[in-house]
This record gives C-alpha cells, sequence and structure tokens, in this order.
C-alpha cells in the first residue's frame, strides 16, 4: 500500500470508530439476532484473492459492528466491565501504529519505560508497600497464575525444594488455602501450575461471602494464603487485617486477589475495605475493569519482585539485557503488546483524584440503583459495599425470566449468577460513562421487568 492509501485508511477507521461510539448511547445494548446471524457472511472458504484494504475494514464495520455488546456504553454492568477512557483508547491505537515488542528495552525502550511506569504508579496509586514490582499481562487469571508462581517458587524454597529444577514430582507438600467464595480465575491459576483446582484447604465464608477469620486452619509446612478484595458477586473483601500477621508470622506467603475491589484503595470513603491488604505478599489486579483501559490489561503486583524474576526470567543467546530489569523477566509472556502505555494515559488523564471521583461515583451508583430496587420490591441479596448489587426478582425462574426480558430490551445489560443457592441478577457498575441518568433508565426498566415476571 502507498503511504497516502494508509494514511486515508486510518482516517477511514477513525471517523467509523468515532461514529460507533458515538451512537452507543442510542442503539441497544446487545446486538439484535440479527446482527448475530449476519456474522456468517465473515466466514466462509480463504479468499483467493485478497479484498483491498479500504473494502475490508467497510465490510468489518458494517457486519461486526451492530454484532458487538456495547461494552463501551453508559449501561453495560455486565463481568465488571469498564467502558475504555477516551485518553486510553487513543493511547491504544497510537501504540498500534507504533508496533512495538515491549519485552525489554532493547526491543523498545518506550515499552519497557511506560511497563516500569505504569507498575510504580500502581503501587503507589492501591498504597502497596515501596519496592513492589510486577508484570502487565492480560488480566486477573494470568495475573494471579503469575504472583502464584513466584509464591510457588518461594514457599518450595524454604522447603528445601527447587521446582524450577526438579518439578512438582516429588516435591514436598504444598498447602493452598481459600475461601469458598474464591474467584474461579484462582483455581485455574492453580490448575495450570500443577497445584491442583481441587488440592485445597477451604475456609468457610460468611453470608457476604468473606472468608471466616475464626475458620482458619492451623498451617503446617509450605503454604499459601489466597484472600479476595472484591467478591466477584457480592463485592464482599476478606478480613485482611485478622488474617494476615498471623499467617505472614508462620512464614506463609498471603496472594490477594483484588481483580477490581483493590481499587477502593484509591477512594475515600472506600479505602478501609482494604485495610490490611498491604500487608500481602502479592496481589492480581485488573486495568480493564475500574481503571477502564482496553481490553486487554492486569498487573501481578509482588512485595519482593525478584520472586517474579527468579520464577520467570528467560535466557538465550540472542536476547539482549537492557540496562534495567526488563518485563521479559517478570512476565510468562514473552512477546507482549505495549500495555503500559493505556494505563500510563488513563492514569495521566484522570489523575489520582479522578480514578478516585470514578470509583466513588460508580459505588454511589450501585447503591442508588440497589435503593430503588428495594423499594420497588426487588429483594437485593447483598449488602452493597462497593459497586456491586444482586438482586432476586421473586421464587422459582423469575429472576432468570428478568435476566433474560432485560437482555432482549436493549435498554441495559446485566448477567446472572447464583448466590447462597438462589439465582440472581449480577449488576456491576464499573464504567466512567455511565451517568445518573443512566441508573434511573436502567431502574426504570428493571422495574418495568419485575411487573412482566
Amino acid at each position: 500500500m502507498a503511504d497516502d492509501d494508509t494514511e486515508r485508511l486510518l482516517h477511514d477507521v477513525a471517523e467509523r470508530a468515532s461514529l460507533y461510539l458515538a451512537s452507543l448511547d442510542q442503539r441497544p445494548v446487545a446486538p439484535t439476532p440479527a446482527a448475530v446471524e449476519a456474522l456468517a457472511e465473515l466466514a466462509g472458504p480463504v479468499p483467493p484473492i485478497g479484498m483491498g484494504s479500504a473494502d475490508v475494514i467497510a465490510q468489518l464495520d458494517r457486519i461486526g459492528g451492530p454484532a458487538t455488546m456495547a461494552s463501551a456504553g453508559p449501561r453495560y454492568f455486565g463481568f465488571v466491565t469498564g467502558g475504555s477512557l477516551p485518553a486510553a483508547l487513543a493511547a491504544n491505537w497510537l501504540a498500534g501504529a507504533w508496533d512495538q515488542n515491549s519485552f525489554s528495552s532493547v526491543s523498545s525502550p518506550l515499552g519497557a519505560a511506560l511497563t516500569r511506569i505504569a507498575v510504580e504508579w500502581l503501587v503507589d496509586l492501591l498504597g502497596l508497600p515501596a519496592g513492589t514490582g510486577g508484570a502487565l499481562v492480560t488480566g486477573a487469571t494470568m495475573a494471579n497464575f503469575t504472583a502464584l508462581a513466584a509464591a510457588r517458587r518461594a514457599v518450595l524454597k524454604t522447603a528445601g525444594w527447587d521446582v524450577d529444577a526438579d518439578g512438582l514430582a516429588g516435591a514436598p507438600r504444598l498447602t493452598v488455602v481459600v475461601g469458598a467464595e474464591a474467584h474461579a480465575a484462582l483455581f485455574k491459576a492453580l490448575g495450570m501450575l500443577g497445584l491442583g483446582r481441587n488440592n485445597v484447604t477451604t475456609v468457610p465464608a460468611d453470608d457476604e461471602g468473606r472468608m471466616r477469620a475464626d475458620r482458619l486452619p492451623e498451617f503446617d509446612g509450605p503454604t499459601i494464603l489466597c484472600l479476595q478484595a472484591g467478591n466477584v458477586n457480592s463485592g464482599a473483601f476478606d478480613p485482611a487485617a485478622e488474617l494476615i500477621p498471623a499467617a505472614r508470622r508462620q512464614g506463609v506467603w498471603v496472594h490477594v486477589d483484588g481483580a477490581f475491589g483493590l481499587w477502593a484503595a484509591v477512594a475515600p470513603g472506600r479505602r478501609s475495605l482494604t485495610a490490611g491488604f498491604e500487608q500481602a505478599d502479592s496481589w492480581a489486579l485488573d486495568a480493564h475493569k475500574w481503571l477502564n483501559v482496553p481490553y486487554d490489561s492486569g498487573a501481578a503486583l509482588v512485595r519482593n519482585p525478584q520472586g517474579l524474576a527468579d520464577a520467570l526470567s528467560i535466557n538465550a543467546a540472542y536476547i539482549m539485557p537492557g540496562a534495567d530489569a526488563d518485563p521479559i523477566d517478570f512476565s510468562p509472556e514473552s512477546s507482549q503488546r505495549m500495555r503500559g502505555v493505556e494505563i500510563w494515559a488513563a492514569i495521566k488523564a484522570l489523575g489520582r483524584a479522578g480514578i478516585a471521583d470514578l470509583v466513588v461515583r460508580n459505588c454511589h451508583q450501585a447503591s442508588r440503583l440497589a435503593a430503588g430496587l428495594e423499594a420497588a420490591g426487588i429483594e437485593v441479596l447483598n449488602e452493597v459495599v462497593l459497586n456491586q448489587v444482586l438482586a432476586s426478582f421473586g421464587p422459582g425462574d423469575a429472576t432468570e425470566r428478568a435476566i433474560a426480558a432485560l437482555q432482549a430490551s436493549g435498554v441495559c445489560w446485566c448477567g446472572g449468577t447464583s448466590w447462597r443457592g438462589r439465582p440472581a441478577m449480577r449488576i456491576s457498575v464499573s464504567s466512567w460513562a455511565t451517568q445518573d441518568k443512566d441508573i434511573d433508565v436502567s431502574l426504570a426498566e428493571m422495574i418495568r421487568v419485575k411487573s412482566m415476571v
């Protein structure tokens, strides 16, 4: 392609993307069945002759755009998904044009620098110990995996076993302690690490999903204690201030799955929820949730970053070391996109005050929505301490039917879950784009749906 063709193509894409974003407030949040069916046009055999780039983009926009979830819009309340902040989205586009492989300062000085800065800023914002370091990864699942790889190596080394050299066969038994409401991503990470999804000691949880400190078992031998900052259903926090000190005194590695809940540390009035979590050894975090950067973006943070390097560094003759520690030495990935640019742009654009305002506003909106549901006779099943609301629309399959009707209406989108053995609508308010008027419109639709089921 000639340079002028590339320029025209990128201007065309920018215009199409802008029109798409401008339409989100008017279009259904979920795609119509017809739009989903039209995706079949994108399939078929590999074309024998290529289509011009402008035509490729036109077809993708025409067929793909209507089939997307409007998760970038103001009334998407599923999966704790934040929309992309304008600065983060624009930085993502620019990084795509730069096409950097950000594994080291040799492969990309900018990519390595932004990774380092982004990690430092995250540590500062979350109030974690000075010297904490980490890696930028795809999301909380990989962040849990990454941090737990460091944990596995460290606790087995203390027990006299080199898991990197000798593997797990014959290793001392490693105990993993989790709460009864631990997130499924944690178990996936344990399975990938060879520690076993089911090979855990489970501590009972209270009615809000918090690990019960009075039921914590005695620790014996190499142990990892996994806590949760922000239950994925209720938003509740394990009592870290009670759990962590005793565990660390006994040499237990404490890991925190804080995909979205750790962001409460930034917000006055919610910061107390995270009290004690800074005493842990490692933390898993998402940036594509409450920091509202594009997918995919997560962070694995470790009190002693050398533990990550010990578990994950790589050596090859062709990999030239940079002047500073390189991202490749702290991450499971070798090649990696420039995730740091979006985190940097979001934090730079919002500042500490802006991030705090985003978290506080979403929490207030969740509380407002919960109050409106209760006033309309819709049962709220959790104590709304953060941005998560669980609602029941009645006995039997009433809640499932309400969820289906709400999703079909296109006004807003909420998913379903099971809470204490009951079906529940799961509402996550996590987007910078959500305004109070969007809460009002969504609440009215939920009430209308209640009258139908």
